[in-house]
């Protein structure tokens, strides 16, 4: 297995880690990646809502909180062969903030994903990416909205992202497809990736380098893994299989939904922010499908998209109630193959794992 080159920025291990929120890729789990040669990564969603008074200054609360977890991250794993990556959602309020506190960290890698990855923030300049050091990744969901992203950059920049993530809809959380075709076999992972190889070629070949798809929604196993690289993927982006580690941010609890779930309960539900979301069921769950609502009293509008006015919950606050254990009032977004889980692992018993699973495969 080789391992991941993205522009100068080369891991020993080509996975990476999927960024997920609220509050379950931290600062542990991505340092503890890092250190197994891959590449860790904090999700900068609600990260803020681990500070104690984020509700008198959530904007504030998630700077100072993302600024920490990049920070202990790096400590953690300086002497690693791996490296660490920020997910931040295009469609977060303070988006310009995240994105800009992560390149004055030197983060790495930043994934955006949650829309189309067009546009710097106006506080950050591409000579101050530069000088970070900081690789950029866009996720999407098809070949064609790569070359929309891609076609956009070169056009205007001059330049185009540095690799590009491509996440199926078989992915835990929100899915960047309708939710009429996540079971329509033209948007299986093995069509898309070779699609959108395709289209990045393209952009080699004008470039004269090479440019990294990284593929995930469905990646949960080293066979997984080396199905979807024969294809053309360069890497692959694994959440789920991650949540079942000991260094995983999240509660005991939420780990353990993993353990006690079966495949058949992971569910599409409508997010309020409006896209399908797959999480595993239980009585929260159960309930919003059911009509049921919770009225909030939002501190702060965190997603562009949302009218806390109208909305049945607060998918922030429930998602990190279930991070911290109350999952009377919150659930756990899984993959479809996250209840596979039997047991908690460490991160590097996970990886071991992964890898025999992949030379398990490429011996047939």
């Amino acid at each position: 297995m080789n391992g991941l080159t993205i522009g100068n920025l080369h891991v020993d291990l080509p996975i990476i880690q999927g960024g997920m929120g609220v509050c379950i890729s931290l600062s542990g789990l991505a340092s503890a990646v890092a250190n197994q040669g891959g590449i860790g990564v904090i999700s900068a969603v609600g990260i803020g809502m681990t500070e104690p008074d984020y509700r008198k200054n959530f904007r504030q609360a998630n700077k100072i909180a993302l600024e920490k977890q990049i920070i202990k991250a790096k400590e953690n794993s300086k002497n690693s062969h791996g490296a660490i990556g920020a997910n931040i959602m295009s469609a977060v309020s303070d988006f310009d903030d995240l994105f800009r506190i992560s390149i004055e960290q030197k983060i790495d890698i930043i994934i955006v994903g949650a829309g189309l990855f067009l546009k710097l923030p106006e506080t950050v300049s591409f000579d101050m990416i530069d000088d970070a050091g900081t690789k950029l990744l866009p996720k999407v969901s098809s070949g064609k909205a790569a070359r929309l992203i891609f076609d956009y950059w070169l056009s205007h920049y001059g330049r185009t992202p540095d690799a590009v993530v491509l996440e199926g809809p078989m992915a835990g959380g929100h899915l960047g497809f309708k939710k009429a075709d996540l079971d329509n076999p033209d948007f299986t992972l093995e069509k898309l990736i070779v699609e959108t190889v395709s289209e990045i070629g393209k952009f080699e070949q004008i470039l004269g380098r090479e440019i990294p798809v990284i593929c995930g929604g469905g990646i949960y196993t080293g066979a997984d893994m080396y199905k979807i690289m024969q294809l053309g993927a360069k890497g692959v982006k694994m959440g789920s299989r991650f949540v079942t580690t000991n260094e995983c941010d999240a509660s005991d609890e939420f780990k353990n939904m993993y353990l006690n779930a079966a495949e058949s309960d992971t569910v599409i539900i409508q997010s309020p922010v409006g896209l399908p979301g797959r999480v595993i069921k239980n009585a929260f769950v159960e309930d919003i499908m059911s009509g049921q609502t919770r009225p909030i009293s939002c501190p702060w509008k965190c997603l562009k998209t949302c009218d806390y006015k109208k909305v049945p919950y607060c998918i922030a606050q429930a998602l990190f109630n279930a991070a911290q254990g109350n999952l009377d009032e919150g659930f756990a977004f899984s993959g479809t193959k996250g209840p596979r889980a039997t047991q908690i692992l460490s991160v590097k018993e996970t990886i071991d794992a992964i890898l025999r699973e992949y030379h398990d495969e490429e011996m047939k």
